[in-house]
């Protein structure tokens, strides 16, 4: 038994296809399919039912890709101690981040990261909260950036910041004389909201109740994107919340039409996250530290402020 053929059954299990496995692992398909057929002849056990499409692990197999995961985790962990001794950052960093994260925050630390440390290759993908949770559980990715917290004792998160939502409300609301909003305030508009899925989503309807949400005669619209939320307000009226970082993107005009909210301000905790079993600690430091680098440092302060759950 190898190594090697625990990560090809463990590609299997996650990709659920021997083709999409052997893709990922950099391998011919008859190859990755005869070092499994190796060790399936070797335990003599069928791990895979190969009769179902997608393939699928067998119960007896299910609990050996488990424990395979395990073994792999663990021998990954002499790479890691390597590399601590030698006080280095490099490797792959696979990383996914919400969409309402990742264009206010990533590209200036991915600017950084790259200049500072040029052995690292990092691979981003934008998931929802949900997607992030199950890809960290199977392997698929390293670490997430999202909105915390999860309770799920699975899953390790690292607090990195706490950012105040803010409302962006239309010239023609009546709420726009006003200098700050409450939440009280915002159940008589229609609020743009985003797709089912996204925990922003929920995280605003748990601020303001409105029922009255991404809704015009004849319209209903659904949309992933904080930037066309914005669009929504400034050509049909109404208003949306936003993050606080996403103001950084509007225009002179557009930020007339922001309104923070009166103390307690809502806020999201958005924070690092791992498998609880994660062992590149120097990449995740690395890139903890970028991101603490560039966020304001009243965004580091929990203090009087109401962290809205998901």
């Amino acid at each position: 038994m190898t190594l090697v053929q625990l990560e090809y059954i463990v590609a299997v299990d996650t990709y659920r296809s021997f083709v999409t496995a052997a893709d990922k692992c950099f391998v011919t398909q008859p190859t990755l399919s005869m070092q499994v057929q190796k060790l399936e002849e070797l335990i003599s056990v069928k791990i895979f039912d190969r009769s179902k499409q997608p393939v699928s692990p067998t119960e007896i197999g299910a609990q050996i890709i488990a424990q395979a995961r395990i073994i792999l985790q663990e021998s990954g962990k002499i790479k890691e101690l390597i590399s601590s001794q030698q006080q280095d950052v490099l490797g792959e960093l696979r990383i996914g981040v919400i969409p309402t994260v990742a264009p206010y925050l990533l590209p200036e630390v991915i600017s950084a990261m790259l200049d500072k440390y040029p052995e690292l290759k990092l691979l981003i993908w934008e998931y929802t909260t949900e997607d992030i949770i199950h890809h960290l559980k199977t392997g698929v990715l390293d670490c997430g950036i999202l909105a915390t917290p999860l309770t799920d004792p699975n899953i390790t998160e690292i607090p990195l910041y706490y950012e105040n939502f803010v409302s962006y409300i239309s010239k023609n609301s009546k709420l726009y004389k006003k200098k700050a909003v409450d939440a009280e305030d915002l159940n008589d508009e229609n609020i743009w909201l985003l797709n089912e899925g996204h925990c922003m989503r929920n995280q605003v309807l748990n601020i303001c109740r409105s029922t009255k949400n991404n809704r015009l005669q004849g319209l209903e619209y659904n949309t992933g994107s904080v930037e066309t939320l914005v669009r929504m307000v400034d050509l049909n009226g109404g208003a949306t919340l936003l993050p606080e970082l996403a103001i950084a993107e509007l225009n002179a005009k557009q930020t007339s039409k922001i309104r923070h909210f009166k103390s307690p301000e809502p806020v999201r905790e958005i924070s690092l996250v791992t498998h609880k079993n994660f062992i590149k600690k120097r990449m995740l430091n690395a890139l903890k530290d970028e991101i603490l680098e560039i966020i304001p440092k009243t965004m580091k302060q929990k203090k009087k402020k109401d962290i809205v759950g998901i």
